[in-house]
């Protein structure tokens, strides 16, 4: 690879990065509005409310950068950058169509990507521990106990994927794609995508920032263009879950269309698994701490070992 092909790869990444979180967070507002009878979203700037993503980019950054006297300044200032680029990197990495349609191709693409997310929500808990508020302190906690329990089965739903392609690179799963993969790893592809919400902290997975209980968790005390960072990484992360499930269990860009259109292929699926990110933020109510670790331990592992179980009976059928 040439350094001006990096170069242009690198940059279409970063062009993604910066647009395509936006667009969800447009979504976002417009599909909200719709399902809630919400006016404003609707109605800012005139034509389809428009001009709603601009009022809010323009509200944050005309807001006070405020750090509290007790916090940990380094630390917390930094929180925001840490829980934001790590997806940047994990997009380097999904390909999106067909003949190296990748920003850089890893052999060992699974576990790359999954120990990337993982160091995303280090800006949760870098920035409950720094805020010095107690509240922050506690959303913080939930974090990490709900980053324990969801990483697990994850990390194995994305196993059976791999080892009914015999690989982990992302590419070389999409190249041993078969159609009727979809019903024999659809409950794999359930639990990767919901353990990705809730790595997300995502409604209804939402209790690291209950409102009504500790605030808004982690992110009490910030304010201005670093909680747009925090909000803009959310968006991140679903594009980057919604992605990676289209990936590893929809067949990426496999699809009617040419393969010379795969890419465009890949970008619908990613969009309609989006679609129902937000859809799961508007029907669900939140879930209570207990019922969320019980429902990683008790339902989601479970599930997982099952799909993996099959996975290996079926590999050995097959050979």
């Amino acid at each position: 690879m040439s350094f001006l092909e990096m170069l242009l790869r690198c940059v279409a990444v970063l062009v993604v990065f910066l647009v395509f979180p936006l667009v969800i967070g447009q979504t976002e507002h417009k599909v909200m509005a719709h399902m809630q009878g919400r006016l404003g979203p609707m109605y800012a700037g005139g034509f389809h409310g428009w001009a709603q993503l601009v009022a809010d980019g323009v509200k944050f950054v005309q807001k006070e950068d405020i750090v509290p006297a007790d916090a940990d300044r380094r630390v917390f200032q930094l929180a925001p950058a840490v829980a934001l680029l790590p997806y940047l990197v994990v997009l380097l990495a999904i390909p999106v169509g067909p003949g190296g349609f990748v920003g850089q191709a890893v052999d060992a693409g699974i576990f790359f990507v999954l120990a990337v997310m993982g160091i995303g929500v280090l800006g949760s808990l870098m920035a409950g521990w720094a805020s010095a508020n107690k509240f922050s302190l506690l959303g913080g906690l939930r974090t990490a106990a709900q980053l324990m329990a969801y990483e697990l089965p994850m990390l194995l739903a994305a196993a059976s994927v791999a080892m009914a392609a015999g690989t982990l690179s992302l590419p070389g799963i999409l190249e041993q794609f078969e159609w009727w993969w979809v019903p024999w790893q659809i409950v794999g592809a359930f639990v990767f995508f919901v353990a990705g919400l809730a790595e997300l902290q995502r409604p209804p997975f939402d209790m690291p920032v209950a409102d009504s209980e500790i605030i808004f968790g982690a992110y009490t005390e910030y304010t201005g263009i670093r909680f747009a960072f925090f909000l803009l990484s959310e968006y991140a992360g679903i594009l980057v879950v919604s992605a990676l499930t289209t990936v590893l269990f929809l067949g990426g860009w496999h699809g009617p269309l040419p393969d010379q259109l795969g890419w465009l292929w890949t970008i619908l699926k990613t969009f309609a698994l989006a679609l129902v990110v937000i859809w799961l933020r508007v029907t669900f109510p939140r879930l209570r701490e207990d019922q969320l670790m019980r429902f990683a331990w008790t339902k989601l592992i479970p599930l997982a070992l099952a799909q993996l179980a099959l996975t290996g009976i079926v590999k050995v059928a097959i050979s």
